[in-house]
């Protein structure tokens, strides 16, 4: 359990930035802990999150790696405020360190579960819909962010990749993102990925008579083998990682109750269907 305590979202990316600047300058963890004279073990609890290291230990670190100037203040500025278990960030969405989050908890959860209200979950885009859903970033940096987003989709490729189960409210499926033909083709893509084993799409009916969490708003549930589960929110200009076990546990009963209010794989599959073949007849 000391492992799962002392994880948190912060520490997570910290150790996922350092261990990318430890791979970019080509060594090993040993050779690096041979630098700073500490052991192996020490270098592994920095990268994975479960010991993260003072601003002190971080910047003796980012010397040995060579990292200076601004980029060594930023990290070192990360180490310092790495024990708020709570993340909040305030501005646009998609700052270097909730992005290097998001992919860090991507590629190490072995379920994630996201609640999709107005549009699809990021994994289960289409490029040309990603594009419409990025629409307002600057031309210069939207392609580039919409490569980043497909490369990401390849979690769900991997052999020991998460299993991906999707909420998704109906009222996606009927607004008409991009025109009508993104839309069905983002449709029969959503209608492909769900044959895989490792994705579950089940579809949140319109027509509720009584109040449940998707009314809410969108959220995103990370799932560990080696400690506990994250959730994600991120809304218009803020987003928030938590790990607070009460307000997880709050997600997680959400979750199980989403489910249960879903319409089943099958029958998700035969309404996404009739919603295709609805807009191909437009497109007529």
């Amino acid at each position: 359990m000391a492992r799962t305590a002392k994880t948190n979202p912060r520490a997570r990316v910290l150790g996922a930035e350092l261990r990318q600047l430890r791979e970019d300058a080509e060594l090993g963890v040993r050779e690096l802990g041979r630098r700073l004279g500490v052991g192996h073990t020490t270098i592994w609890r920095y990268e994975s999150g479960v010991k993260p290291p003072s601003p002190e230990d971080a910047a003796s670190l980012l010397t040995a790696l060579g990292v200076t100037g601004a980029e060594k203040e930023r990290i070192v500025k990360m180490a310092r405020t790495v024990h708020d278990p709570n993340w909040l960030t305030s501005g646009v969405p998609g700052i270097r360190e909730e992005l290097a989050t998001l992919i860090e908890f991507e590629r190490t959860a072995t379920q994630i579960t996201e609640v999709g209200i107005l549009v699809f979950p990021g994994l289960l885009q289409t490029r040309e819909y990603m594009r419409e859903v990025m629409a307002t970033l600057p031309a210069d940096r939207l392609e580039t962010r919409v490569a980043f987003r497909l490369s990401r989709r390849e979690i769900l490729d991997k052999e020991d990749g998460p299993h991906l189960v999707a909420l998704i409210a109906e009222a996606a499926l009927q607004e008409k993102i991009g025109g009508p033909q993104v839309m069905a083709d983002q449709l029969r893509h959503l209608l492909k990925i769900s044959e895989r084993s490792n994705v579950t799409v089940q579809i949140l009916p319109s027509g509720a008579t009584t109040w449940h969490s998707a009314h809410a708003g969108p959220f995103i549930l990370f799932e560990f083998d080696d400690q506990r589960p994250i959730v994600h929110l991120e809304h218009f200009r803020t987003s928030a990682f938590l790990r607070n076990v009460k307000d997880v546990n709050d997600y997680r009963e959400a979750v199980a109750n989403l489910r249960q209010r879903a319409m089943s794989q099958e029958d998700s599959k035969e309404l996404i269907t009739r919603r295709v073949e609805a807009i191909e007849r437009e497109l007529d």
